[in-house]
């Protein structure tokens, strides 16, 4: 139902107008990418670049906050059996609808489907990273049973000794030694969902009050933010004049950064202190908070990551590196459009799905699923 969980409890709107952000956050990453707008090594700086790598710092923090609130709540909800073949079908939905569309219109990108990489691109999405975060995500939520368990079972003691060693192994370490390690993969694998999954469980579960209040809260958020653009501004400045810690220049812009974690905690605090009003607008963002992943599914497939620029840039023109304004008008109508488009992609997959689940409600293979889903509860 729409606006409620899976307990048939309404969806909090704070948190859902937070994963909305996040997601408007997540598609400003992609298009500063896709615009090669941020500052690069060995090339000069513009205004532009800077203004770039600054807007950067302030939406890294959009993934995490995702995944944060995935794990607060399904670190206390029943993770079905259903819930994760529906996860895998909408994937599927994505990865195969989108590529026959663009067949039929013409509009493929051109890439061989008869290759035999290409037909297990699209016949195992999840274990050929079609999309990474999806790949991550979905070991996420098949470890969700196991990791509450485990919640449940953990003393607090033990559990913040758990969540500090993983941190030390996948944030604290990379964070301050200048050096590309094998096992670091910056925040773009489950290992590190798992260290935010069970970082959120941990803050549900004791109900712990991170910052004390919404104004700490939002100061962590902002200078950690800040941090993050003025090491990555700096460090460009020491490698273009200087040279020596290439590496260390992408390191502020890492999922799994010290300053990106804190900024990550600090806004996802934030919004458990913000208590949004029951009106129109709670009613909005609970209906669009739940479409959000398809608005990753649609806008990162890869017959489109790559081109959605261009087609914004054949709407509204050339993306303007020549001035800031420009450029940041330019992304904001570009971002709301793919955010939009989407949104509307995702609730037509939506009334599908539920189509197909009203009329295929008594069948055997239905009927087994809420089977399982009693038993594994």
């Amino acid at each position: 139902m729409e606006g409620t969980n899976s307990l048939g409890k309404k969806r909090n709107p704070s948190f859902e107008l937070l994963r909305v952000i996040a997601m408007f956050m997540i598609i400003t990453l992609h298009y500063n990418t896709h615009t090669n707008a941020l500052l690069q090594l060995g090339l000069p700086a513009t205004a532009v670049n800077i203004f770039a790598n600054i807007m950067e710092a302030f939406v890294i923090t959009g993934l995490n906050v995702y995944v944060l609130i995935s794990g607060y709540f399904l670190s206390k909800g029943k993770v079905k059996l259903s819930r994760i073949i529906t996860l895998i079908c909408q994937v599927y939905f994505y990865t195969l609808i989108i590529s026959l569309v663009m067949q039929a219109v013409g509009a493929s990108s051109g890439v061989r489907y008869d290759s035999m990489y290409k037909i297990v691109e699209y016949i195992f999405p999840i274990s050929s990273e079609h999309y990474w975060f999806v790949t991550a995500y979905v070991i996420m939520y098949i470890l969700a049973p196991v990791m509450n368990a485990a919640v449940e079972k953990l003393s607090r003691k033990q559990m913040r000794a758990v969540i500090f060693l993983l941190l030390t192994w996948f944030c604290f370490i990379k964070s301050v030694v200048p050096v590309l390690f094998p096992t670091d993969k910056f925040g773009y694998d489950y290992g590190w969902f798992i260290c935010l999954y069970l970082i959120a469980a941990y803050i549900r579960k004791y109900d712990v009050v991170l910052f004390y209040n919404a104004r700490n809260s939002a100061l962590v958020f902002l200078i950690s933010c800040a941090v993050i653009a003025t090491m990555s501004i700096s460090l460009y400045y020491i490698n273009y004049n200087w040279g020596g810690v290439a590496h260390f220049q992408e390191v502020p812009f890492n999922f799994n950064f010290f300053f990106t974690l804190t900024g990550s905690l600090g806004l996802f605090s934030f919004f458990r202190f913000f208590k949004m009003r029951e009106n129109k607008a709670a009613d909005v963002v609970r209906f669009l908070g739940p479409l959000t992943f398809g608005v990753y599914l649609l806008h990162m497939h890869v017959e489109i990551r790559d081109r959605w620029v261009e087609w914004m840039e054949s709407l509204m023109g050339s993306v303007p590196t020549y001035s800031v304004p420009l450029f940041a008008w330019h992304a904001v109508r570009s971002i709301l459009i793919v955010f939009l488009a989407g949104i509307f992609v995702d609730w037509i997959r939506k009334m599908i799905f539920d189509y197909v689940g009203r009329v295929l409600h008594d069948t055997w293979l239905f009927k087994q699923v809420r089977k399982l889903d009693e038993e594994l509860d």
